[in-house]
């Protein structure tokens, strides 16, 4: 499926003409490293010059296949058509008031988007930010404020964001969490339904994950103390970790019996990610709070949180915002985002994604003792990666692999609370020959390393 762009179109092909990176690369590299702070890290030091449909190429003519999307921002690709133009008639107009100030239609129209596409048919409204983390952080004080409690539940393996709320959110110790404490109070973290690793199998999973979780509030926290249980529908960074059917619901339930703001964190996995507007619709659960951000404006940066208008409303006039929340051009490019997701389906593109990519990476399993697990939904997709015979986590292996992918011109992320998952998450724009192609690189890596 090609990209509507803008401009002249990027061949789709991948093309590799220098070492990966290339010597310009490498020359911006080097004033990266003496201009940007160290902690900045880069995956793949090739400095982008254009991107589309597929395909992103660097300054020195290499054309990668992209299977990141920039963490799954660019779902509908970059330059899309609709986002191009919409914002690029808001940049003509004005750029900045501050929504507080002097406020525009853009950001109503994003927020009646959301009411619309957003699970249930409840009376909604929505506050715009910039980032997720600001959108989970916002989700927290919104909830506090609804509930006049204070603590808030967290799942293993879950990531929320980086700043100083969402890094105590965020379970994983490094690289997000260490040496940056202290951190925020009344935060605490209960299991969450792992099947892959759940001690005593998949088949029990939900279950004993739930009841465990719930056991763990109960006892340790006090339900009645409990503001917010934030959870993602598919963990991101934990590794791409679609919970036990059966868990979500049960913790929506157990939330919703105990007065408890049950927030659904679709950052990563929401805007037709997983072949369905967002991953919670797939068992039926309507969230109090929906945050997003990532895939919501085709590479601008805005995120939201929405959700029941009676919990939405809570927080005081003033007491939500931001100088840049809900900026008049990333809003413009939200609506030209959905526009393109409707236009183009790209629910039943995701879906197709997963019908090419998970038959295949299955095989690449039979064959390769190192992938223990493929999982996924739509277009978010992983291989868990391990010593074979055994579930021990492989890092050293999911490192090698995307490496070689790397310098075969597969652009691929590594994920996981183990480093040892690698995550597939390609524009759903993307043609289904650079969809097999790109599996091709990766089975090519994998038997370099068997």
């Amino acid at each position: 499926m090609p990209e509507l762009s803008g401009g002249p179109a990027l061949p789709q092909e991948r093309r590799v003409v220098t070492a990966i990176p290339g010597p310009k690369s490498q020359e911006l590299h080097a004033r990266k490293q003496a201009a940007v702070a160290d902690g900045v890290g880069t995956v793949l030091p090739v400095y982008a010059k254009r991107a589309g449909g597929g395909i992103l190429q660097d300054v020195d003519g290499n054309s990668l296949i992209d299977f990141g999307s920039g963490i799954a921002v660019t779902t509908v690709g970059n330059s899309a058509e609709a986002v191009v133009r919409r914002a690029a008639a808001q940049l003509a107009d004005f750029t900045h008031t501050c929504f507080m100030v002097t406020p525009y239609e853009g950001y109503v129209e994003v927020a009646e988007e959301l009411a619309r596409l957003t699970p249930g048919d409840h009376a909604k409204k929505t506050a715009l930010f910039n980032s997720g983390a600001e959108a989970v952080e916002n989700a927290v004080k919104i909830a506090r404020a609804h509930t006049k409690r204070q603590a808030v539940v967290v799942f293993d393996h879950g990531y929320h964001g980086r700043t100083n709320l969402t890094m105590a959110l965020t379970s994983k110790n490094m690289p997000y969490k260490h040496s940056f404490g202290p951190f925020a109070p009344e935060v605490y973290r209960v299991p969450v339904a792992y099947p892959y690793r759940w001690l005593t199998g998949p088949e029990n999973c939900a279950e004993e994950a739930a009841a465990q979780a719930i056991d763990q509030i109960s006892k340790q926290v006090g339900a009645g103390n409990v503001a917010a249980i934030v959870i993602e529908p598919v963990l991101g960074e934990g590794g791409f970790i679609e919970p036990a059917k059966g868990f979500l619901p049960r913790i929506a339930e157990f939330a919703k019996a105990n007065g408890i703001v049950f927030v659904a964190d679709e950052i990563q996995s929401g805007f037709c990610r997983t072949g369905q507007w967002f991953a919670c619709e797939d068992e039926g659960i309507v969230p109090d709070l929906i945050t997003t951000a990532k895939g919501i404006a085709g590479g601008m940066p805005l995120a939201a949180v929405t959700g029941r208008a009676e919990i939405m409303d809570a927080a005081h006039v003033g007491g939500l915002g931001g100088t840049y929340g809900g900026n008049p051009v990333a809003c413009a490019a939200a609506l030209g985002a959905i526009e393109t997701m409707r236009e183009l389906d790209l629910n039943a593109r995701a879906r197709r994604i997963e019908e090419v990519m998970k038959p295949r990476l299955q095989k690449m399993a039979e064959q390769y003792g190192v992938i223990g697990e493929v999982r996924g939904r739509g277009a978010m997709i992983a291989i868990e990666l391990v010593k074979p015979g055994t579930k021990d986590p492989n890092p050293e292996v999911t490192g090698a692999l995307a490496k070689a992918c790397h310098e075969e011109g597969l652009l691929v992320l590594t994920t996981g609370t183990y480093g040892n998952v690698m995550r597939f998450l390609p524009p759903l724009v993307i043609g289904e020959d650079l969809l097999n192609e790109g599996l091709d690189i990766l089975e090519g890596a994998l038997a370099q390393q068997a």
